[in-house]
């Protein structure tokens, strides 16, 4: 055992804990310490599926000092005519940019890969070496943070709750690009266990590659609302599908008279999309989605809704509503594990970022993670008060249901006005290429009166949309 010293001890190497050094070490002079359990920097990226992609822009991702692509359109496939999608492959190599151009030369970052925090002791942190065992106690002068707080699970690195039959087939997503290397025959028929955005990648996957429609059948325990992509695009060209479906959106929150008809609005006015319209949705985790991938989505018939998965059997999936019937040498692709929830079906409840000696980033705007931990890491370089660091980040819940985006959207636009109401804040997110629409508004001329009168829809709508989110939540 020997010892070392760091400012920050950052637990976690993803997104989060990347995006919350790159602002610390440009933010203030501390010295940072990074360990992490992967060989690689990147988090859940090197654990995920071949055909793995964000869902939202690349310009939206990543940590503020360096660009995630090249900002470009893509030409074709079923997000044409919209801005790039970074590859699974494409961000584990940001990430590793990210480590090895911006961190590491700083001289204040250190990095420790294959490595295990085993927690806090009277002298430090304990941390231990997976490949020696050995263990190494460092000071932390300030504080540590706890960048595990939104660890997704991924299909590749846990189990399935359900029982599977031996002889069963049963592949994770990363297995089923691999299929080629263990079968001598075509599967007699697909299974897609798991109704998130992985199983959505799944069957487009799928279909794209040239299954058949009508081979695939698709366990959905839960119909989700999905956020149209074509909301989320960065540039001034689709300023009023961005700044526009922001004003859409408060217009339907203060006009709706409850939670389901809120969201018959918002697909009213292009803002949210389901897969089935014959389905009323009772689950939303943010995931974003094209028109085009709806489409190929909709190809996907033998939809089984009976609850979540009990059971596989040789000719049979045994649900909580009732067994279904299967054909025999069925392949199955598991997609249950959870972005959100923990192995056991859990979920992390909220609590103050800034705690003596400890930092837990969490959202500050919904759901935009590598922004709102470079918010964080900017709010503990320039503020003192514990206090007021948490009024600045006070946490914004991820949704398990339609009505948990109405208590995320709240906490957004609570976040927004004390941050409007601080100038430095208010003057460093001008400049920070992760805040994804701010740009757009903040130096609008005299003449843009078009672009003038939806930013003006926005305030105006902004306070009744607050005062009927909080009656829409009671129920009244």
């Amino acid at each position: 055992m020997h010892s070392t010293e760091t400012d920050y001890l950052i637990v976690g190497a993803g997104a989060t804990g990347l995006s919350f050094a790159d602002t610390l070490l440009k933010e203030s002079g501390a010295h940072i310490t990074i360990v992490d359990k992967h060989a690689q920097p990147g988090g859940h990226w090197n654990d995920a599926y071949p055909f793995v992609g964000l869902h939202q822009p690349s310009a939206f991702y990543g940590v503020n000092s360096l660009e995630l692509g090249s900002g470009r359109k893509d030409s074709i496939g079923h997000n044409a005519g919209l801005y790039e999608l970074a590859s699974g492959a494409e961000v584990s190599s940001y990430f590793q940019k990210v480590m090895h151009q911006v961190l590491l030369p700083s001289g204040r970052v250190r990095y420790l890969p294959l490595s295990m925090f085993m927690g806090m002791s009277a002298d430090g942190a304990n941390l231990k070496s997976i490949l020696s065992g050995q263990v190494t106690t460092l000071k932390v002068r300030k504080k540590r943070v706890d960048a595990s707080y939104f660890s997704p699970n991924v299909p590749a690195t846990s189990a399935p709750r359900y029982s599977v039959a031996e002889g069963v087939r049963l592949v994770t997503p990363t297995q089923l690009t691999h299929i080629w290397n263990n079968i001598q025959e075509p599967p007699a028929h697909f299974c897609i266990v798991g109704a998130g955005k992985t199983a959505m990648d799944v069957g487009v996957w799928l279909l794209g590659c040239g299954a058949p429609a009508g081979s695939v059948s698709w366990v959905v325990p839960r119909d989700s609302w999905l956020v149209n992509r074509l909301t989320t695009q960065p540039g001034e060209e689709f300023f009023q599908h961005s700044v526009g479906g922001m004003a859409q959106q408060l217009k339907a929150i203060a006009q709706a008279a409850t939670i389901e008809d809120l969201f018959l609005r918002l697909e009213a006015c292009g803002q949210m999309l389901r897969i089935d319209r014959k389905q009323t949705p009772t689950m939303f985790h943010y995931a974003t989605i094209s028109e085009g991938e709806v489409q190929i989505l909709r190809q996907i018939t033998q939809v089984i809704r009976k609850g979540r998965m009990r059971a596989i059997e040789s000719d049979a999936v045994v649900l909580e509503q009732g067994r279904q019937a299967m054909p025999r040498g069925t392949l199955y692709i598991d997609c249950t594990a959870s972005a959100v929830q923990a192995n056991d079906g859990s979920y992390n409840a909220p609590e103050p970022m800034f705690q003596p000696g400890k930092i837990v980033p969490q959202l500050v705007r919904a759901p935009m993670v590598t922004f709102s931990a470079a918010v964080c890491a900017y709010v503990e370089a320039h503020y003192d008060d514990d206090a007021i660091k948490n009024k600045l980040c006070t946490p914004v819940p991820f949704p398990r249901n339609i009505a948990g985006w109405v208590q995320s959207t709240m906490g957004n636009m609570a976040n927004q006005l004390a941050w409007s109401a601080d100038k430095s804040l208010r003057n460093w997110m001008r400049d920070t290429r992760l805040d994804g629409f701010g740009k757009l508004t903040a130096n609008l001329s005299a003449d843009e009166t078009e672009k003038l009168a939806t930013v003006a829809d926005i305030r105006q709508y902004g306070m009744g949309a607050m005062g009927n989110m909080k009656r829409l939540l009671s129920g009244q």
